[in-house]
């Protein structure tokens, strides 16, 4: 199940936020479980057990971390934890593309098990692992009630694609959390935003560029114009999907991290990757890159630690030589800023800001790729490799219909509607205009966006696959 669906809409939303509301509070935790485990097994029944059994094992090793804190048995704990999640995620997100590459190298054919990806294994995850490492670092309390530390790994607003909620972050309101009518208001406002990133552009993005992919007609200005839709649908895709998150966790007194600060405005890749998925981010930075001795034991050991969380980015996204190229691609790139460009870059912002595009907008081909043949390809197309027209009748056609479209998501992309709403509420009579229209400004957006749901209209989610 989706947050842009019908049946989570219409009818699983309701139905928890009045059961989650009607009972004591005392039972709020329990009661988001079970709805969770319902989210979680209306598309996957049988990896329940998978998440349950996660829980259980880091809420023993919580426990054990906590109790022998600076003895082995703390050690034991950790390690436990770290070696059968990371083994988990190993077997279900990874054998395939081991035994594969293998079976490339040396010619073998060891039979692969093709096992089904549990959705979202790669954020709760992350998450449990943070718990049990902060844990085991003193930094936080092991949680005594089992039924809370369930509800905070299965919570439905932020399992399937984050953002990554550390224990930390929401340890006190796993406690008591407090309600209000502007709190709801609130998080139905975010609620709405994402809404319609997800439904009146990033899916309408996605359509752009599928129409790409099973084009015959292919030009230089069609590959430009899908390599720009996707750097858009997989934008509003994944930020909708956060903001979507964010405000159910409004709803249910929850305050989840931002995971997207505009980086389409970045100035370099350093500064785009402090702006896209900060959870992740901060996520490597704290557990792995910090851990490796981050900047602190000279020059040559930080930028191999950055490469190692690079190809380590890379392969948490995806189990395939395109996403480890990719990793690659963005740790090569912030080398080179360590080394050389990010002065020049800073000083020179207009200049940065063309940079940072291009070569993000190429990374993403890349990782729209089904094979590095494929990627290379395109990116080639891009630059009239083999001979490939400028354009063509229906790149034309395409760019006339989602011209406007693609003027309307570059300009969300910024900050320009909310610096636009800003200035307007610092007159009186505008803000009270706003005030009044509120409702209509979130009631037409979900309308609109239900009637293209009703409408059986193009609605992937990119972020399944990891």
């Amino acid at each position: 199940m989706v947050f842009s669906s019908l049946t989570f809409l219409q009818c699983f939303l309701p139905l928890c936020l009045l059961a989650y509301f009607l009972v004591p509070q005392k039972w709020r935790n329990g009661t988001l479980f079970l709805f969770s485990l319902l989210f979680y097994a209306w598309g996957e029944p049988v990896y329940v057990v998978l998440m349950l059994f996660s829980t259980a094992l880091d809420y023993t090793c919580g426990q054990m971390a906590e109790r022998h804190r600076g003895q082995r048995g703390a050690k034991i704990a950790l390690l436990v934890s770290v070696c059968v999640n990371l083994g988990l995620l190993g077997v279900f997100k990874y054998c395939d593309f081991l035994i594969g590459t293998v079976n490339s190298l040396f010619g073998t054919a060891l039979p692969q098990p093709n096992l089904p990806l549990p959705i979202g294994i790669s954020f709760y995850t992350f998450q449990v692992l943070s718990y049990v490492i902060d844990v085991y670092r003193g930094e936080t309390a092991a949680q005594r009630n089992f039924i809370d530390l369930a509800a905070y790994v299965s919570l439905f607003p932020q399992l399937i694609a984050g953002p990554i909620v550390r224990y930390s972050d929401v340890a006190a309101e796993l406690k008591s959390r407090t309600h209000s009518v502007s709190a709801a208001a609130e998080g139905v406002r975010r609620f709405t935003v994402g809404f319609a990133k997800k439904i009146l552009l990033a899916n309408q993005f996605g359509a752009l560029a599928s129409a790409y992919k099973s084009t015959q007609d292919a030009s230089v200005l069609f590959v430009w114009l899908y390599a720009l839709a996707f750097l858009l649908q997989v934008y509003f895709d994944f930020s909708g999907y956060s903001d979507m998150a964010i405000g159910l966790g409004r709803m249910l007194g929850f305050h989840f991290p931002e995971n997207f600060n505009y980086p389409y405005i970045s100035a370099s890749i350093t500064e785009f990757w402090r702006r896209w998925h900060m959870s992740l981010g901060s996520w490597f930075r704290d557990y792995l890159y910090i851990p490796l001795g981050g900047s602190r034991k000279g020059k040559a050991r930080q930028l191999l630690n950055i490469l190692i969380v690079w190809l380590a980015t890379g392969l948490w996204h995806g189990a395939a030589w395109t996403f480890v190229l990719w990793g690659l691609w963005f740790a090569v790139l912030l080398l080179l800023e360590k080394l050389a460009l990010l002065p020049v870059l800073e000083k020179h912002r207009v200049l940065g800001h063309v940079y940072t595009l291009f070569f993000v907008t190429l990374g993403f081909v890349l990782f729209d790729a089904d094979s590095a043949a494929q990627a290379v390809s395109r990116i080639g197309a891009m630059f009239g490799a083999g001979g490939l027209p400028l354009s063509s009748a229906q790149a034309v056609y395409y760019l006339k219909s989602y011209g406007p479209l693609l003027v309307l998501g570059i300009l969300c992309a910024t900050p320009l509607p909310k610096m636009i709403v800003a200035k307007l509420r610092k007159s009186k009579a505008a803000a009270t205009a706003l005030d009044v229209l509120e409702p209509l400004f979130v009631l037409i957006p979900l309308l609109l966006g239900t009637a293209f749901l009703v409408d059986g209209s193009f609605n992937p989610f990119l972020y399944f696959r990891f």
